[in-house]
């Protein structure tokens, strides 16, 4: 079988061997997909190893997708304006990178959520790997502005840089992130780490649709805090589940239908 696997650190908690196992039994074909843990500082020789053995393909979750562009020989426009990766193919005997991050996150948004992003003003927390693949992809739904806040002012400010000519995007720091969006993202890696995130009062609102990239438990506090605040709030399951699809895609040349699978995975939850 064609052999697929997801790179993390923390990774037991990842869903892509059940989305993507259920991916090829709709389909009717048969793959292997696992998990692999990496230690810190050895992105690039697990993943040579696994590629080097015959491996088809590689998602990539925190914290290595940043390392996982650079690794590639070639890379999509996406992947290469976002300069970070979360998928990898071996092909012709040169590893590609994309980013699937930020049309997982749209089509979520937009279809799964009924969220409109046309004229939305968009905050958008984190400046790391996983905010670096959704900047680009939010910015073409045009909304009215996209603030990126992160707790080190010059890593929002560098991000936000590399999108000024997509769109009106700015950068701030978590102390001054703006309490009149309509939309809030969540891509820090606080929730999947179980760590407290520290907003200042009013950033959470009535009129905010919050949403947290991680999924599970995993986001439950940060979503409780802002249903507290009169929020309408999702987790990343959805999104989970769309760039999912975008990568079988990319891969095997047939896209999967994602409404099945996300309903399954929600009544287990």
């Amino acid at each position: 079988m064609d052999r697929y696997l997801v790179f993390g650190n923390p990774i037991a908690h990842s869903l892509s061997p059940e989305i993507h196992a259920r991916f090829a039994a709709s389909l009717g074909e048969r793959i292997s997909y696992e998990r692999m843990l990496v230690p810190a500082g050895q992105f690039a020789a697990h993943a040579k190893r696994f590629f080097d053995g015959g491996g088809r393909g590689a998602n990539v979750t925190l914290p290595f997708k940043v390392e996982a562009f650079e690794l590639a020989s070639r890379a999509s426009e996406r992947a290469r304006l976002a300069g970070a990766a979360n998928f990898l193919a071996a092909r012709d005997g040169v590893i590609e990178a994309d980013n699937t991050d930020g049309a997982g996150l749209v089509a979520d948004l937009a279809r799964n959520q009924g969220c409109m992003l046309q004229g939305a003003r968009i905050l958008l927390l984190g400046a790391g790997g996983a905010a670096r693949g959704v900047v680009g992809p939010l910015l073409a739904q045009k909304p009215e502005w996209l603030v990126i806040a992160n707790r080190t002012h010059a890593r929002a400010a560098e991000l936000a840089g590399a999108f000024a000519s997509h769109g009106s995007v700015r950068a701030c720091g978590l102390d001054d992130a703006p309490g009149d969006a309509t939309v809030l993202v969540n891509a820090t890696s606080t929730s999947i780490r179980g760590e407290a995130l520290e907003l200042r009062e009013g950033v959470l609102h009535s009129d905010l649709f919050a949403y947290d990239m991680a999924y599970g438990a995993g986001a439950k506090a940060f979503l409780t805090r802002a249903k507290a605040a009169g929020a309408r709030t999702a987790d990343g399951l959805g999104m989970l589940v769309e760039q999912a699809a975008e990568s079988y895609f990319l891969w095997r040349g047939r896209r999967p239908e994602t409404g099945p699978v996300l309903a399954q995975l929600r009544a287990l939850a």
